[in-house]
């Protein structure tokens, strides 16, 4: 008798409770919609492609910048010794990269623009850069590799790179370690 009288009085409070709830419709779908990024106006970056082809120069001599050991490195003053060294082991995670195989050299020097300004606004840190061997050029020799060192180094994101392992791409690749966004806070 008592054990009714709580069943009554339990359905009684959940129905008071649940009175104004409506029921969802049923649309028998799941709302995967993903939140679009903020959309970047065409003349705003048509003016970060004006600049970048203006600060980039492809006569810069990266040369006297370059460690010249084994395996090419750069790193900006103030940058320890310990990065190179984890950068070659592998002890950073690279993040995304980009394949410049193939591309004209003005071409390449807008996508890798492009690329280090995308992977700085997503809070990337370290990156690779495959700019190629060169085994497919006439003369064998390798076009965007010394261009895309120049380009690296003059882009003040850029803290250091090396060239990549064997297993990542080796004389045709370099890992990149960027400088942190202060958009992105990790």
């Amino acid at each position: 008798m008592e054990d009714e009288r709580r069943a009554k009085s339990r359905k009684e409070l959940f129905a008071l409770a649940v009175k104004n709830v409506k029921p969802l419709p049923d649309t028998r779908r799941a709302n995967l919609s993903r939140t679009q990024p903020a959309p970047v106006a065409l003349q705003r970056r048509r003016d970060e492609q004006a600049a970048m082809r203006e600060s980039v120069s492809d006569e810069f001599d990266a040369s006297s910048l370059l460690d010249t050991d084994e395996h090419l490195s750069f790193q900006r003053p103030g940058i320890g010794p310990d990065v190179i060294r984890k950068l070659r082991r592998g002890d950073w995670r690279i993040q995304r990269e980009i394949d410049l195989h193939g591309l004209r050299i003005d071409a390449a020097r807008e996508a890798l623009g492009a690329f280090l300004r995308d992977a700085r606004q997503q809070g990337l840190r370290c990156v690779r850069v495959v700019h190629g061997k060169g085994l497919g050029s006439p003369g064998k020799t390798p076009v965007l590799k010394s261009r895309v060192h120049g380009w690296l180094i003059q882009k003040s994101e850029v803290l250091a790179f090396v060239q990549a392992r064997p297993a990542q791409g080796g004389a045709g690749a370099l890992v990149v370690l960027l400088q942190p966004s202060a958009a992105v806070k990790v």
